[in-house]
């Protein structure tokens, strides 16, 4: 009787290892499109988290500084030349009362064009309101930072390629500009300059590129416009 012949382990033929390391090659490439297709969206998703956090950061600061303008005798609250915002505000340290001075702006810097704010350090006399009004307006025209021993600091905000404001007064809106100076009041001589429009608009472009664009608007309303009189 015949013994049957055992038969060698068939291997796989070249044009098989071939088939194989394509689909292999071919799912790695899918797999790796997916992950980088993941990551993209997490770092937009991210970019634009951040953009959301810095911009609602920087219009709460904008609306702090326009609630905490105070009118002191013989200056000026607020001053736009369609450039540069300067405001008179309360110091922010309750238990040290004083004033400053804050500017806002659009300028450009190493980090591209930024609507930018200029705050002075804190003073107690007329003189150095002066000083530090003239700096606000130094800073603004000059493209320096305005920062320095000192105590005036200059930090820049949301990116931004335009911006406009708006002053509600006499029941309208319409362009801010140089408010008219008051007139002497005999009751109060010591008086502001100008009187605190009653409320402020601001129109501000983003541009694309940072996770926000388009065009915003915040309505800023002076707290006591409407109040009840005592």
């Amino acid at each position: 009787m015949r013994r049957a012949k055992a038969t060698a382990p068939r291997g796989f033929t070249l044009i098989e290892l071939l088939v194989a390391i394509a689909v292999m090659a071919l799912l790695s490439l899918m797999s790796w499109r997916g992950l980088d297709s993941m990551s993209r969206a997490t770092l937009q998703n991210q970019q634009r988290a951040d953009a959301v956090l810095t911009l609602q950061a920087t219009l709460a600061q904008w609306g702090a500084d326009l609630d905490a303008v105070i009118p002191l005798a013989q200056t000026r609250p607020i001053d736009w030349d369609s450039r540069v915002l300067r405001l008179t505000r309360r110091g922010s340290d309750d238990a040290a009362p004083s004033v400053q001075v804050v500017a806002w702006a659009l300028k450009s810097g190493p980090d591209g064009v930024r609507w930018r704010r200029w705050q002075s350090q804190p003073f107690t006399t007329r003189g150095d309101w002066q000083q530090a009004w003239n700096l606000a307006a130094a800073w603004a025209q000059d493209g320096g930072s305005g920062s320095g021993s000192g105590g005036y600091s200059d930090v820049p905000l949301v990116p931004a390629s335009s911006w406009q404001l708006y002053y509600f007064r006499d029941n309208v809106w319409a362009p801010a500009s140089q408010l008219p100076t008051a007139a002497p009041n005999p009751n109060n001589p010591a008086g502001p300059v100008v009187a605190m429009p009653d409320g402020v608009r601001l129109v501000i472009t983003l541009p694309p590129g940072d996770g926000l664009a388009g065009t915003l608007t915040r309505d800023w309303v002076r707290p006591t416009v409407g109040a009840p009189k005592s």
